[in-house]
């Protein structure tokens, strides 16, 4: 089953309810009572998954429960977004369990990143949803109080039904630049790198034909990060992207620098011949101060202004 037609949540609204579920790995009750105390100061009601206070090893609760607290958070009328408390790992195993039909029949604000990738891609392919690459409870809400640009841009991708525009990065981040020119438009999709190579053979593998392919990584060292991309240009998924955005790239650093390639020869040596526009340094990942992308709906990589412009609404 993949949808063609395109479910977008409605806005968030003060006084709107936010269901908070842990679909992978799981977080301490010091983070998530912070978490809930934030977003009850920004004016929302918060319902808490069964799953937030479970734990099976490096998983938040069995793969039923996880999977129950999506499905539910979803079915129920009272929801109006559901924030990830966290990535880590578990939510390939959980992909399928969802009710992709129930969820396409019922769109809301599905918001989170690293891990959750595979939730995204899924949600985007299989029920046709708009989702938000963003902040998540456990891991930005409680960083320095949750950081205003953080906050900011994900309130903005959030509430309002204008397209987004211009995603910056923060006064004193290093602006974005075009590792290879050009423009390209296209919907966007994609997010952790290491979770996208994970769909490929699967039936939720991602779908790059004519799509802006956006990519960020943690703590994978640049052999890891050569290896990751050769498989997604062998498996064809490079070339079939109109364009690809590279986020951050946090602590991807050799251990033994004189023996390793640096991340930009690597960048180089597998995108540059592509000949395709590659924008890289766009603020999404796993760095304190990040932007909320929109994920299934119309941006452009404009060469010209080094920027990735998101040029459909992502909420109604």
């Amino acid at each position: 089953m993949r949808h063609t037609l395109k479910k977008k949540p409605g806005a968030l609204k003060k006084g709107n309810t936010i269901g908070i579920v842990a679909p992978a790995s799981p977080a301490s009750a010091e983070k998530l009572n912070t978490a809930i105390k934030i977003i009850e100061d920004m004016g929302y009601r918060v319902k808490i998954g069964r799953s937030c206070y479970e734990n099976y090893g490096y998983l938040a609760g069995s793969d039923d429960v996880r999977a129950y607290d999506i499905n539910d958070m979803f079915a129920s009328p009272e929801i109006s977004a559901i924030f990830c408390m966290r990535g880590g790992y578990g939510t390939l195993r959980i992909l399928d369990l969802l009710d992709y039909e129930s969820i396409s029949k019922n769109p809301k604000i599905f918001l989170g990143y690293s891990d959750i990738t595979a939730i995204h891609i899924a949600l985007i392919q299989k029920s046709g949803l708009v989702t938000f690459h963003g902040p998540m409870p456990a891991a930005d809400f409680t960083c320095n109080d949750f950081n205003k640009f953080t906050k900011d841009a994900m309130l903005k991708a959030l509430t309002s039904n204008s397209p987004l525009g211009e995603i910056k990065s923060p006064e004193g981040y290093p602006a974005a630049e075009m590792l290879v020119p050009g423009s390209a438009e296209g919907e966007i999709i994609g997010g952790n790198l290491s979770v996208i190579v994970s769909t490929i053979g699967t039936p939720y593998e991602i779908d790059t034909r004519g799509k802006l392919l956006m990519i960020e990584e943690i703590g994978e060292e640049p052999y890891r990060i050569d290896r990751m991309l050769t498989q997604l240009r062998l498996s064809g998924k490079l070339n079939d992207a109109a364009g690809i955005i590279l986020g951050q790239f946090t602590n991807c650093v050799p251990k033994h620098p004189e023996k390793s390639l640096t991340l930009d020869q690597v960048f180089r040596d597998i995108l540059v011949p592509l000949n395709k526009p590659v924008i890289k340094g766009v603020c999404f990942g796993h760095e304190e101060h990040k932007a909320t992308i929109p994920m299934g709906v119309k941006a452009r990589i404009d060469g010209e202004r080094a920027a990735l412009l998101i040029e459909e609404s992502a909420v109604l």
